[in-house]
């Protein structure tokens, strides 16, 4: 039996579709040539996410992009998706399954579906569901490991670096940053106000990471480990980390105005900038590895950020980070650092 090429897509290759994007891309490019009156599809996946619940991705036939909505709630359809689609035109939306958590083919008509553009609809719903089981298994998997590695390191590990002491030498701006007296703060708060100071904390930090393009690699006690790897210019790499300096900065002052109307202390920090090379992959015992970086530029920016409390400033910045940027910084000399054989040059922003 002959099928349509739609039809023989699903069950031949769509399952090696590398992500979500293309699989809906590429079957909203058939489905058109098959002659289904499209303007627009789109494909819910629930995933195993600590704070999103669904992930969709929209594509729209009339310039064949894909953009990604995300689903913060607990309900099983991403209404966003829904509306977006339904500012398309006629929608026709099929679970496909059982399970109420199911992947969800929605699509947009240029025109209202007939009947059997209905049945068309249907059948291919019936079709994708082996593909879609496949791909919803690594949209999954790719989800949690993003969760907790990180989206470059979480693409490296699903890419097969799995080795112990595999890895790449890569450039970097370094971000580290710590809370001051954090024992103390520790030992008289509760745990589960110590917790959510935690969490207010890193997510001021990550947040602003993540904003301006790098990614975190650790949170260590109260501390955190970011890099942001040149992918265009060093000086870019080291912009953007000063931009999440000062985005973290104004985070934590609106979170401390917060704190202090609840009659909480403010949260001092630390935080600390350098540029340089660093050994970016797996290290561990033989049956547990973590990802990570290490290398000398790591360590400068760990002692460099302990120099913040001994000279009474929030962000030091290396010369080495200061070299490849030309915003405005304060020099403060050269200072020893534990453990560095060479003196650092120091700088610090015009307002910290």
């Amino acid at each position: 039996m002959d099928l349509p090429a739609h039809l023989a897509w699903l069950i031949d290759e769509a399952s090696a579709s590398p992500s979500p994007e293309q699989f809906i891309a590429e079957l909203g490019r058939q489905l058109l040539a098959a002659g289904l009156p499209l303007a627009g599809g789109g494909l819910t996946l629930a995933v195993p996410h600590p704070i999103i619940a669904h992930r969709t991705w929209l594509w729209r036939a009339q310039t064949g992009a894909v953009i990604e909505a995300l689903d913060f709630g607990g309900s099983p359809t991403n209404k966003a998706a829904g509306d977006w689609l339904a500012g398309l035109g006629p929608t026709y939306e099929g679970r496909i399954g059982q399970g109420s958590d199911g992947p969800i083919l929605g699509w947009a008509g240029s025109r209202a579906f007939d009947r059997s553009e209905e049945d068309h609809l249907r059948q291919v719903a019936r079709f994708a569901a082996a593909p879609l089981a496949a791909l919803a298994a690594r949209t999954a998997l790719t989800t949690l490991l993003e969760a907790y590695l990180g989206r470059r390191s979480a693409a490296q590990v699903q890419a097969g670096a799995l080795g112990r002491s595999s890895g790449e030498t890569i450039c970097a701006a370094l971000l580290c940053a710590d809370l001051r007296d954090f024992t103390a703060l520790s030992e008289a708060t509760e745990p589960s106000l110590m917790i959510a100071t935690l969490d207010a904390w890193f997510d001021r930090v990550a947040g602003a990471v993540h904003a301006f393009g790098g990614e975190v690699l650790k949170f260590i006690g109260d501390g955190v480990l970011a890099i942001f790897p040149v992918t265009g210019t060093p000086g870019e790499a080291c912009d953007a980390s000063l931009r999440a300096v000062a985005a973290t900065r104004a985070g934590m002052a609106h979170l401390d105005t917060a704190r202090q109307a609840q009659g909480l202390q403010p949260l001092p920090f630390g935080m600390a900038l350098h540029f340089g090379e660093m050994l970016w992959g797996n290290i561990g015992a033989a049956d547990r590895l973590d990802f990570t970086a290490i290398g000398p530029a790591v360590n400068l920016v760990s002692r460099l950020e302990g120099l913040c409390k001994t000279l009474g400033y929030r962000v030091l910045i290396s010369g080495a980070l200061a070299a490849q940027t030309t915003m405005q910084l304060v020099p403060l000399g050269e200072h020893r650092l534990r453990g560095i054989a060479d003196p650092c040059a120091v700088f610090t922003l015009p307002t910290d």
